[in-house]
């Protein structure tokens, strides 16, 4: 698939997903449907930390992780999420930063920001500005931002260097990235790439680890880090390797190299 029909796909995928919350539904990683229970999407935020927060905000959480619980978010910082969403992620460092601070949500997605930015009146959060546009295009200026989370989006990106050289450009110098990802840990034959990544909902695909690490050092970026947070194994989704002949092979093959990862990097000063 091209870059655009790529985009394109995940741009129909999440409009689908905010179309399923709207209409009293739910969504799940990467914007695609999965039963309840899945081990990439559920019991990411304690319940009082979404308590104050409309149904619709929780609802159309399509993440792997809590960017906003492990990014350390102090008051009066302006953080930046790519790929915003329903927008529980900027709701909830918006409150991280205080009415000192401001939160921005980035998304391509007409449906999702205007599930957004409903999200926000009903919250009563004024700290916060949901932008159209894409994450390989971020519309804000260089040295702006102290902070960028993400939940579960640069994986789907077909242009992740891009991603990555944005982000650098619009932080302040000293300023640190704070994502969730979804991330393949060692070697992984084709095949059972593929079908794991058609059963977590990701759709361009998650990168190697020590790939990740070597794309934000391309970018720029120094201290990184990357720490699992969830590791899958076979026992989290028997259907994907379903029907193959050569099951029990490529079930011992993917163990546990298929994993939720908080990601951290800093922009030198």
């Amino acid at each position: 698939m091209s870059n655009e029909s790529i985009r394109e796909t995940v741009r129909e995928e999440y409009a689908k997903a905010a179309r399923r919350v709207t209409d009293q539904g739910g969504g799940t990683c990467c914007g695609t449907a999965a039963p309840a229970g899945n081990p990439v999407t559920s019991n990411l935020y304690r319940e009082g930390e979404t308590a104050s927060l409309p149904a619709e905000a929780l609802a159309a959480s399509l993440g792997c992780g809590n960017p906003t619980a492990l990014a350390e978010l102090k008051p009066g910082e302006t953080v930046l999420d790519l790929g915003s969403g329903g927008g529980i992620d900027v709701l909830l460092s918006a409150r991280r930063v205080g009415p000192t601070g401001k939160a921005y949500g980035l998304d391509m997605t007409d449906e999702m920001l205007a599930l957004a930015r409903e999200n926000q009146r009903k919250a009563g959060v004024q700290n916060v500005e949901f932008l159209k546009g894409e994450i390989e295009h971020i519309p804000l200026p260089d040295n702006s931002v102290d902070v960028i989370i993400s939940n579960c989006v640069i994986n789907l990106s077909a242009d992740k260097d891009r991603v990555l050289r944005e982000a650098f450009r619009v932080l302040k110098p000293g300023g640190r990235v704070a994502v969730s990802d979804i991330v393949v840990r060692g070697e992984m034959p084709a095949e059972i790439r593929r079908r794991v990544e058609l059963w977590a909902g990701c759709i361009a695909g998650a990168l190697e680890e020590s790939e990740y690490q070597a794309k934000l050092a391309a970018a720029g970026f120094g201290q990184i880090e990357v720490e699992a947070t969830r590791i899958y194994t076979v026992a989290d989704a028997p259907e994907f390797l379903a029907n193959n002949p050569d099951l029990e092979k490529l079930a011992q093959m993917a163990n546990g190299k298929f994993i939720s990862a908080f990601v951290r990097a800093r922009k030198p000063l």
